[in-house]
């Protein structure tokens, strides 16, 4: 990527985080160029990109100021979760996700699922095709239980770009990253353990908490720097937590990235109280800006960081190709992962491992996070237009999900019985929380290119929780906006 498309990225991310707002005035071109240490044509070069994308507007012997005309919504409140261990609710509904069946009656908003209708995802097709073919049949044999040595090679040259410095050796391909969290989990934790998890947080690491008997300890989040290293160390200093689980990179469902300096000071935390880190990365291949964002395994030199990832999100999930680099826990996870399914299918492995060697996986990866990225602003546009006034939306620094915030005596669940009689589903936001909190929120896809379908549909969400909050301010239950949230967290900043 160009000094110029880096630098536009930069102030594009400020402005997106609230840094910068409507109407301000930018730095000059002359400040960014000392700043930076670039010339006053590439500074130049990154506001005509940021003017083209409708974030920045000059005025005549004024400079350029954030544009105006596009008024962002509020972010979501910093979450407030009970500070104790629980027990992992929420299962009938994420059961009720997980088993739709893809229908072409349903638009489905609430899964998270790339876009597959890609042309640079051709290469991999032809490679699963020749794999196929081949009189040797190398798809149709066992491998190592570790996985394919040239996928481990591949991933291993991939994870340079977040830091990390692993050799194939320290990998273990595992079916999907569900495997992988699973895996780790069990590498580390008992039946009985506590373990800490960012909130909301994902809901398939919760529920296999929930399936191997353990609690979670629910930490405060903030929407743009992630789990509060505050709340955390009082927690680790009251219970005896055995494992973060977190996911920093294009956190899946609010989608920030969490600062360098906030990673570091993690792992000192996880450090002091010697306790385990499970970084989930599955989305961090495809944040918007670049270099992607560095790994906490990156930075982790006593093997505490067990890091998993998948092929899920940026190619494809049918593919069920995932991995960990497990650090100090190695032996453990491949004892855990031979007696859960044993080696991973080959033919994947192999076609992922050619399309990667190939030269084909950078290129792919350009395209989508600039797809998604164009996706999340339309998708956030059409949120501001359609749903209720007072509505709170994250606002992804990569990946594909939309974190949308309603008032807090909203119930989705009901929203998507509705929505499901009009051909649309959501996630509720209930499953991305171990207690079921999150039940006035809600989780769309922006992954599909925009379209009048998509639209039609975000647009049937909008207006049916429009209609369904009348019913309730008729009924005398609703409950304005902001009437139950703290004065210190109506910004959706922490005020720490």
């Amino acid at each position: 990527m160009t000094l110029y498309m880096n630098l536009a990225d930069l102030l594009g991310a400020r402005i997106e985080q609230g840094l910068y707002r409507p109407g301000q005035r930018l730095p000059s071109v002359r400040a960014l160029s000392v700043e930076h240490g670039v010339s006053l044509s590439t500074v130049q070069q990154a506001y005509r990109l940021l003017e083209d994308n409708g974030l920045v507007s000059p005025r005549p012997k004024s400079g350029y100021f954030v544009s105006e005309g596009r008024s962002l919504p509020a972010l979501p409140a910093i979450t407030r979760p009970a500070q104790r261990p629980v027990d992992i609710s929420q299962w009938e509904q994420v059961l009720e996700l997980v088993r739709s069946t893809p229908s072409p009656e349903v638009i489905q908003l609430g899964r998270g699922m790339p876009d597959v209708d890609t042309p640079t995802l051709k290469p991999l097709l032809r490679s699963l095709a020749q794999l196929s073919r081949r009189q040797d049949m190398p798809g149709l044999y066992y491998d190592t239980i570790q996985g394919n040595l040239h996928l481990r090679e591949q991933i291993a040259r991939l994870m340079l770009d977040s830091g990390c410095h692993l050799a194939p050796a320290d990998l273990v391909v595992t079916t999907g990253c569900h495997e992988a969290l699973s895996c780790s989990i069990r590498a580390v934790c008992e039946p009985g353990d506590i373990v800490a998890v960012d909130s909301p947080s994902f809901h398939g690491a919760m529920q296999t908490l929930k399936g191997l008997g353990m609690k979670a300890l629910e930490i405060p989040t903030d929407p743009l720097t992630g789990i509060s290293l505050e709340a955390l160390e009082l927690a680790l200093e009251q219970w005896p937590i055995k494992l973060i689980q977190i996911t920093p990179n294009c956190n899946n469902p609010w989608g920030y990235i969490m600062p360098e300096a906030r990673k570091k000071a993690l792992l000192s935390l996880a450090q002091r109280f010697d306790v385990a880190i499970l970084e989930d990365d599955v989305y961090g291949d495809l944040a918007y800006t670049y270099p992607r964002p560095r790994t906490l395994k990156s930075f982790d030199d006593d093997g505490r960081v067990l890091l998993c990832s998948s092929f899920s999100k940026t190619l494809a999930p049918g593919l069920r190709v995932g991995w960990v680099a497990p650090g100090r826990y190695l032996e453990r996870t491949l004892h855990m992962k031979f007696i859960g399914t044993g080696s991973t299918a080959v033919q994947p492995q192999l076609a992922i491992a050619d399309f990667i060697a190939g030269g084909h996986y950078q290129p792919h990866l350009r395209r989508m996070r600039s797809q998604y990225q164009r996706g999340r602003d339309v998708m956030s546009d059409w949120v501001a237009r359609y749903f209720p006034p007072g509505t709170r939306v994250s606002r992804p620094q990569g990946g594909f999900v939309l974190w949308v915030e309603l008032p807090e005596s909203f119930d989705t669940l009901r929203l998507n019985r509705v929505l499901l009689d009009q051909g649309v589903q959501i996630a509720v936001g209930s499953i991305f929380s171990a207690s079921g909190k999150y039940r006035h929120c809600l989780r769309m896809n922006y992954a599909g290119k925009p379209s009048a379908q998509i639209e039609a549909a975000v647009r049937t969400v909008g207006e049916s929780a429009q209609r369904l909050l009348a019913e309730q301010t008729d009924a005398g239950n609703f409950v304005p906006p902001g009437s139950v949230i703290p004065a210190a967290s109506r910004t959706g900043r922490s005020t720490s």
